[in-house]
């Protein structure tokens, strides 16, 4: 979106420095024009959404912002209240830094009633549906990170993206996968693991995802 919006500024998205870009001045949201703008948008512009596996992308998020040093602001924002709230006998340490929170303490928050009484879910965890709104907006692409690639240069060509524009191919070798996720499960009780699929249950079957075969639903 960057290089599409940037008036020449970057012509490789992997260019642009982390920091820059996740300045969200950067680009504008929907919220910040007039309701008749917001409106023509809404029946005019193209609308797009990628999705991705529930509990991939749930792994993923907390590998990403609780397992990784660097990401500080986490530990210290959710880290220490997860810590505090689900571990028995938690070091004072733990409780200063949060930053070795356990994955099944990560599911015992998100399913603690009180965890979205107090605020909504961070956006790397909330529900898609939650989100961004399928069922009220109505999106002409449904693109899925399974097929990532394909289906970003599918909506480059259907904007009518200058060909130099491509997205670009991911060389990372520590992506979450299933068989990862799988192995998160393992240690999650069959108990637990109905009430997290309950409650990311609207995403599997809006976006035509199966029940994943390492869970133990029965």
């Amino acid at each position: 979106m960057m290089v599409l919006t940037g008036q020449g500024k970057y012509r490789d998205p992997l260019e642009i420095p982390a920091n820059e870009a996740h300045v969200s001045s950067n680009l504008r949201t929907l919220s910040e024009y007039s309701t008749p703008e917001i409106n023509h948008r809404l029946r005019n512009y193209l609308k797009f959404i990628f999705v991705r596996e529930p509990f991939e992308r749930l792994v993923s998020a907390y590998r990403n912002k609780f397992t990784r040093r660097y990401n500080t602001a986490f530990h210290k924002r959710y880290g220490t209240k997860i810590i505090r709230r689900h571990r028995q006998e938690p070091s004072n340490q733990a409780l200063e830094r949060g930053d070795d929170v356990r994955f099944q303490e990560f599911v015992y928050y998100l399913l603690d009633p009180r965890t979205q009484v107090e605020e909504p879910f961070n956006e790397h965890w909330e529900r898609v549906h939650s989100l961004c709104h399928p069922c009220i907006i109505h999106y002409d692409v449904v693109g899925k990170y399974e097929t990532l690639a394909e289906d970003a240069n599918y909506v480059l060509q259907l904007v009518g993206a200058d060909a130099s524009v491509k997205f670009p191919s991911s060389s990372k070798t520590t992506r979450t996968t299933d068989d990862m996720t799988a192995q998160f499960f393992e240690d999650i009780s069959p108990f637990y693991q109905r009430r997290l699929f309950n409650l990311y249950k609207m995403d599997y079957l809006l976006f035509n995802y199966s029940i994943p075969s390492y869970l133990r639903l029965r």
